[in-house]
């Protein structure tokens, strides 16, 4: 495991205090959590963005295109 010193303000210091105390984890096991919630935020929307990029419309309408044309279901409708 590693180590990193980090300044940040006092309000912000003070709030995690209160949320990490509240939650019943370290400061560290909240901050280590908040980490990995945001890496995984952007490694996921490079995971998306690269996916969108290889996306072809025309091939997605013709896939649409195959669907038989009928009405839905009684089930599948919300009648309130």
């Amino acid at each position: 495991m590693s180590s990193l010193s980090i300044r940040i303000p006092e309000s912000l210091h003070r709030s995690l205090r209160k949320i990490s105390e509240k939650d019943h984890v370290s400061m560290n096991q909240f901050i280590a959590s908040a980490i990995a919630e945001k890496i995984t935020a952007l490694e996921t929307e490079d995971y998306l963005s690269l996916r969108a990029s290889r996306g072809d419309k025309d091939r997605f309408i013709s896939v649409l295109n195959k669907v038989k044309d009928t009405d839905p279901d009684e089930f599948d409708c919300n009648n309130g």
